[in-house]
């Protein structure tokens, strides 16, 4: 068993992303759902990211950080990125990540700082995402992937254009693809359960 926190998108924490927790719970893992939104709902990407900048970075760090588990799988849909990738880099205890639709480098004026020895990754998105694909993200997963080998990191791409195409409450959703995104992801929860 594999103790998970998985931080929700820019349009909360919606059922979508419960659904997409409970079937990781249903491979036999813990999974915690922080809402870092207070309960809001946005109904667009654009009323989201008002939302979050209205909130501030360091509310959201604060909800972000409480009660975490000491060893941890931190993962992340789009902008749960944020909070996934700079606890799966920085935090003590961290034992993997799950990166879903984003990835920040890891080199750069904007990099949060190397990737820890020892911390598997995988970065899921479609490949013409236009967040993804289009702003740079699939780049710096690609040297992510590059930097710390084949045996740590993986970066799988879903053929589309869809962005948080793994949320059944969405539009946007692609069952296929999303089928796929949680056979992945149990792989390397249960990877990391006989650890």
């Amino acid at each position: 068993m594999a103790e998970v926190v998985l931080f929700h998108h820019l349009r909360g924490r919606t059922d979508g992303v419960l659904a997409f927790a409970d079937r990781l719970r249903a491979g036999g893992h813990v999974v915690h759902t922080p809402d870092l939104f207070g309960g809001a709902l946005p109904g667009s990407l654009e009323e989201g990211f008002a939302l979050s900048q209205q909130i501030g970075d360091e509310v959201i760090a604060e909800r972000a950080t409480a009660d975490l588990p000491e060893a941890a799988v931190f993962a992340g849909f789009s902008f749960g990125v944020l909070s996934a990738q700079r606890l799966a880099q920085t935090r003590p205890g961290a034992r993997g990540a799950l990166l879903y639709e984003a990835c920040l480098p890891i080199h750069g004026e904007w990099a949060v700082g190397p990737w820890p020895a020892g911390v598997p990754v995988q970065i899921h998105g479609m490949e013409k995402d236009p967040f993804f694909a289009l702003e740079g993200d699939v780049d710096a997963a690609r040297d992510l992937v590059e930097t710390i080998g084949p045996d740590q990191g993986r970066l799988f791409l879903y053929a589309g254009d869809r962005h948080l195409f793994t949320d059944s409450s969405l539009p946007s959703f692609d069952a296929a693809a999303t089928d796929l995104v949680v056979e992945r992801s149990l792989e390397l929860l249960d990877r990391l359960s006989v650890q």
